[in-house]
């Protein structure tokens, strides 16, 4: 049941790519309005639906959904020139978007001094490298906090004085870095990039936490749409290879202008199965072929890279962690059908640091972590065309049964396929 006039709150419990966007999706019917909260297009969200593949980046996943209000709130990073990419190939396909978009005044914008910016700072680090998609995520963020932000409220009055501003700033930066710079890559994405700015004029540019707030008190509903996931929170992940951004519920807070007592149900999203993209610890990562299996039959390549993600079994430690600093109400497991084949199934149920066991997740994780594993039946049955949860065999509900009492958390969506049919909702 939809709470009214409050915000319910939908993020990832992993390390991201847990099929938020597929959920969005199912669960916007639901909403009146649907916000995202943070991130940038760093974030891949992939939906499949009547024969069709998307990947947004930017834009909040409820936008195939009616006449649906979108919005992209503050605690958001924009590109201007990918966000006109992405939103001129969804024109394409036929979705209407200049009135149903709206986008916060207070967003901050990724400029193509940033993604230098990125590429300058991870070489610095060497064979510390974060990992980073290079989209200029982190020094936007970091611009940010440093108030030395560009927003997108600025496009509306004396942008270009702003611009060259924080452009020579940038520049100076670059050049004690000693990062070299090729002028004319540099002009062209620059000229697509100020191309995107005058795209980005046409849309809503709004007030959003004054909009948002207005349409709890007119007794409507909203699902807010993280990014990422919580291990990757800059303040609670597996720092300091997490996003610059916090992912975790009380990121919705900040990153729409909403306060802590409008939040409904916080639904965590995760795997039957766990993964990591780039580089940082994963406690439960296969290197062998069961890893590879899973990543074939998952399809695990990053949505925006492309990248391989790192495959491993689910980490109960790590998921009671989220679930706590969340405030998790409901849980929804995707993936399920990935594993419709294995024989046995591993879930990790506590960690051996430094040969002590423990359930509680540390400080540190990068080394001295031996995962605790308890092993369940496989089902060995293809659910991929179930529609409803008394198909399901019984070492599957056995094993639902089994992390619902590890996590002591209900788990009420499943997922069994990337189509938006291919979800069960559990009574």
């Amino acid at each position: 049941m939809v709470n009214q006039g409050k915000v319910d709150v939908l993020l990832g419990l992993q390390w991201g790519d847990e099929g938020k966007g597929k959920v969005v999706d199912v669960l916007t019917p639901n909403y009146d309005v649907i916000a995202r909260f943070q991130g940038g297009p760093n974030a891949g969200h992939t939906l499949e639906f009547e024969g069709q593949k998307y990947v947004l980046r930017s834009i909040p996943s409820g936008i195939f959904q009616g006449g649906k209000v979108n919005i992209i709130g503050n605690g958001v990073v924009l590109a201007p020139d990918l966000f006109m990419e992405e939103a001129k190939a969804l024109e394409a396909s036929g979705h209407e978007l200049r009135s149903r978009l709206h986008i916060s005044k207070k967003a901050h914008l990724i400029m193509p001094t940033h993604r230098v910016l990125d590429a300058a700072y991870e070489a610095q680090k060497g064979k510390n490298k974060v990992g980073t998609t290079g989209k200029g995520i982190g020094p936007t963020y970091t611009d940010k906090v440093s108030r030395n932000g560009l927003r997108v409220g600025d496009i509306l009055e004396n942008f270009d004085e702003k611009y060259a501003a924080a452009k020579a700033r940038h520049e100076a930066i670059l050049k004690s870095l000693d990062f070299s710079v090729d002028s004319s890559e540099f002009v062209e994405v620059e000229k697509k990039w100020l191309e995107g700015v005058e795209y980005l004029r046409q849309f809503p540019i709004v007030d959003s936490e004054h909009e948002i707030n207005r349409i709890l008190r007119s007794g409507k509903s909203v699902l807010c749409e993280g990014a990422q996931g919580t291990m990757l929170d800059v303040d609670f992940g597996s720092y300091p290879f997490v996003t610059s951004s916090n992912t975790i519920c009380a990121g919705a807070c900040t990153g729409l202008g909403i306060g802590p007592n409008k939040i409904g149900d916080v639904y965590g999203i995760m795997k039957a199965y766990c993964t990591r993209v780039g580089a940082g610890p994963f406690p439960t990562e296969l290197f062998d072929e069961t890893g590879a299996r899973i990543r074939a039959l998952g399809h695990e390549y990053g949505a925006v890279t492309g990248r391989e993600r790192r495959c491993g079994w689910i980490d109960l430690v790590a998921l009671r962690y989220a679930i706590m600093v969340n405030g998790v109400t409901k849980l929804i497991m995707m993936k399920s059908d990935v594993l419709d084949g294995f024989p046995t199934i591993k879930a990790c149920t506590a960690y051996k640091v430094n040969g002590v066991e423990t359930r509680d997740f540390p400080y540190n994780i990068e080394q001295g972590i031996e995962p605790v594993y308890e092993e369940l039946p496989g089902w060995q049955t293809d659910m991929t065309k179930f529609t409803s949860e008394e198909q399901f065999p019984k070492a599957f509900r056995d094993y639902i049964q089994f992390l619902e009492k590890e996590l002591e958390t209900p788990i009420v969506i499943i997922s069994i396929g990337p189509d938006r049919e291919q979800t069960i909702e559990r009574r």
